[in-house]
């Protein structure tokens, strides 16, 4: 690894070494020097590299931790962590646009059930009141590390049997003949609360996307309500804009 980090008696730089070290990792993942899924150095190789002790190298990978742009893969080492760059043009799933980039979609279900809509969920959807509403509660994940929590509502009519939705939801849609082709979306930042930053394993407090998104069929009925929580380390939204 072509790296230096500075003495500290020979910069302006009064932060701790490992912080120094830290912040130099940081802007190396982010020029693209590691590609994802490429693991760093060791603990070990990293103190040797930068004649640092083995504690001020781990404190240093564990600020990138901190920062989701490394996870942790027990019994293996250190990963650039997977990031995804989504096109707010484009109307795809979650395991589409992974698949497209690369990346091993994945969900770990909270949730599958049928129950009552909720006046929110009455209003979106457009359904009268009482009526019974498929909620399909997950965690999306990327080469197993967690990106969002999702929560998506669909008329029952459309998904009767919550449980034989697979890993993506689009998928069954379009099996059933009933895949949306257009969407809203609205997008918004927010802080994590306590259960949905253990969730996403993240600190709380930490600043994520929650979107909200109500699909449509090529008829103008409503088909799907999903607000998804997603890890803002982990995702960029990306409009092209003209003028004229």
């Amino acid at each position: 690894m072509a790296m230096t980090v500075q003495d500290p008696a020979e910069t302006t730089d009064n932060s701790p070494l490992y912080m120094q070290i830290a912040r130099k990792l940081t802007d190396d993942v982010r020029a693209g020097r590691y590609q994802v899924d490429q693991a760093l150095p060791s603990e070990r190789t990293l103190s040797e590299l930068l004649n640092v002790s083995r504690v001020t190298a781990r404190k240093a990978i564990d600020q990138l931790v901190e920062q989701g742009l490394v996870v942790r893969k027990r019994g293996s080492g250190n990963y650039i962590a997977p990031r995804i760059e989504q096109p707010l043009s484009n109307l795809s799933s979650f395991s589409e646009q992974l698949q497209q980039r690369g990346y091993r979609p994945g969900s770990r279900w909270l949730k599958r059930e049928v129950v009552t809509a909720s006046a929110d969920e009455q209003m979106s959807l457009g359904l009268s009141p009482n009526s019974k509403v498929a909620r399909l509660e997950r965690l999306r994940l990327a080469d197993d590390v967690a990106m969002a929590y999702e929560v998506s509502v669909l008329p029952v009519a459309v998904v009767p049997q919550p449980e034989a939705v697979g890993d993506s939801l689009y998928q069954y849609l379009e099996a059933a003949g009933k895949a949306p082709v257009r969407a809203l979306q609205h997008i918004r930042a927010m802080n994590a609360p306590a259960e949905l930053a253990r969730q996403l394993d993240v600190p709380e407090g930490q600043a994520v996307l929650f979107i909200t998104r109500i699909a449509y069929l090529a008829s103008g009925e409503a088909v799907e309500l999903t607000h998804s929580y997603c890890r803002s380390d982990h995702y960029d939204f990306v409009a092209e804009m003209r003028r004229g």
